[in-house]
């Protein structure tokens, strides 16, 4: 006699895509965050980093949180799981000096990857707001970074 498995579940909540990439930034700057700081239910910020290899600013809009310790902003370079880190992170590896638009507020940042029991903390109050991060680490066999970002205010 054999007894059937409960099927395997997954945490994973599929997003509503109607504001995404271009759109979401296009969107964010014209309302200076009343349309796409807040997606599918969490916070959203636009991070410009410098490209690597042509040098041009990139755009993009991602999840953000604050660290409740600081006045820093927390990022994860998820990627959705993807086996590659995303170029926004490669970017700001090589040039971690970025800026940071939550809502209406556009500001200088510098970027650091969190390490040790810092990116465990970190981790763990991202996927409290975004579960779905703890998903994505079931796709890939890559450690997902999670990013800091210092705001640099005189």
């Amino acid at each position: 006699m054999t007894t059937e498995q409960p099927a395997a579940t997954s945490s994973y909540q599929a997003p509503n895509l109607t504001l995404i990439g271009e759109g979401h930034v296009r969107r964010y700057l014209e309302t200076n965050g009343e349309v796409g700081h807040i997606w599918n239910g969490v916070t959203c910020l636009l991070l410009w980093t410098t490209g690597r290899r042509s040098g041009q600013r990139r755009v993009t809009p991602l999840i953000y949180c604050r660290d409740d310790q600081s006045d820093n902003l927390v990022i994860i370079a998820s990627y959705g799981g993807a086996p590659n880190h995303p170029a926004w992170y490669l970017n700001l590896t090589a040039d971690p000096q970025v800026e940071v638009q939550v809502a209406a507020d556009r500001f200088p940042a510098t970027a650091r990857t969190a390490v040790g029991e810092e990116r465990t903390r970190l981790w763990e109050l991202m996927a409290r707001q975004w579960p779905n991060y703890n998903e994505y680490t079931r796709r890939t066999t890559r450690e997902i970074p999670v990013v800091v970002l210092e705001p640099n205010r005189g």
